[in-house]
């Protein structure tokens, strides 16, 4: 009895340590809100919407320790829709994110599958005070460039502040690897107050029998904690066929319109400049302010611009409500649509407010 005692404690404790060196963690967000959309052909339109702040999802990610500063990592993601329980518009059963790779805490990160884009993670942490969510999305008029499967992404260890990144996508079509190919690159800067970071995009055009210049987007993005408010600031170039395509697609889902105008081609030449600030209000409510402007350099000259505004309250350290309101003011036949992080709108001015809780 003595002796089964102990082996029974020694197993014990070998299970314990290999539980310590392997994890795995469910997470996710659900993201709920009432949104009010005007301006567009289709009139006013009031809805419940689902991951208006952030997209609403599930997910999976853990780790295991391989020993000498080496660990093994994975991440599945699904999205869905919290007002109807139907998974992610157009999306996989992991369709956010799926991917596996290793992880060295001198060597950096290696992932490989559906991953976000260099581009969006600079876009979306660094250069918009909506953080890519709620009316004021800088989706709604930066080129989004979000996410991309067949995806090879090597992230460094940060060194003093400095980090950079770099992925490559896969085209995966026969008789060249340049077919259907992306890729991405970024360096930032982080330290204390100062967060910086420029990030490139190249995706190529060419296909069997099309021959055709590749869509190069450039974006440089910084951001500065003064206390009282966080300053932002981000600047981007875009060049070459595709390499500013509405996020709309200019066409709603029957293929209609969402002006009583024709909409302009999309530019194949142009730039985006965003300002913007978060103020904290008490201890627990947050401001969030930013106008951006597109600006079109080919003959159509469709521009536009987007003022935004909105309000974040933390009820707890999981549980937020929040509302915000923007307004595009589009020209020459411009037809952006004011949307929020997971649809675009199908008017030039929205109103949201909702709540998210994340576990």
């Amino acid at each position: 009895m003595k002796k089964t005692l102990i082996t029974l404690a020694v197993l014990a404790a070998a299970t314990g340590v290999a539980q310590a060196q392997s994890s795995v963690v469910i997470y996710g967000t659900v993201d709920a809100g009432f949104v009010s959309e005007r301006g567009g052909k289709a009139g006013s339109v009031n809805k419940l919407d689902s991951g208006v702040a952030s997209a609403s999802r599930l997910g999976f990610k853990g780790t295991e320790d391989l020993g000498s500063g080496l660990s093994a990592l994975f991440v599945l993601e699904a999205g869905f829709g919290v007002d109807n329980g139907a998974q992610g518009k157009d999306e996989g059963l992991f369709g956010r994110q799926s991917y596996v790779g290793l992880s060295s805490k001198t060597s950096g990160t290696l992932t490989l599958g559906r991953q976000y884009t260099p581009w969006y993670n600079t876009l979306s942490k660094v250069a918009d005070p909506f953080a890519v969510g709620y009316a004021g999305s800088a989706k709604n008029l930066f080129p989004a460039n979000t996410r991309t499967s067949n995806t090879v992404l090597y992230t460094s260890p940060n060194f003093n502040g400095f980090d950079a990144d770099v992925a490559y996508t896969f085209g995966e079509k026969a008789e060249s690897n340049k077919y259907g190919r992306q890729i991405g690159a970024s360096a930032g800067y982080s330290n204390g107050p100062l967060n910086a970071r420029l990030a490139y995009n190249n995706t190529s055009n060419d296909d069997v029998g099309v021959q055709a210049a590749s869509a190069r987007n450039w974006l440089a993005a910084a951001n500065y904690d003064f206390a009282v408010a966080k300053a932002y600031v981000a600047y981007g170039a875009n060049k070459g066929l595709k390499s500013a395509q509405m996020n709309n697609k200019g066409v709603d889902a029957n293929g209609n319109n969402y002006y009583n105008y024709a909409p302009a081609a999309a530019s194949t030449d142009s730039n985006n400049i965003l300002v913007g600030a978060t103020v904290p209000v008490g201890p627990a409510g947050t401001v969030m302010a930013s106008f951006i402007r597109t600006n079109d350099k080919t003959i159509a000259n469709a521009d536009a611009d987007q003022w935004a505004v909105g309000y974040s309250y933390a009820l707890s350290k999981r549980t937020s409500t929040y509302a915000s309101y923007a307004k595009i003011k589009n020209k020459n036949g411009a037809s952006y649509t004011v949307g929020n992080n997971s649809n675009v709108g199908s008017g030039d001015k929205a109103f949201n407010v909702g709540v998210r809780h994340s576990f």
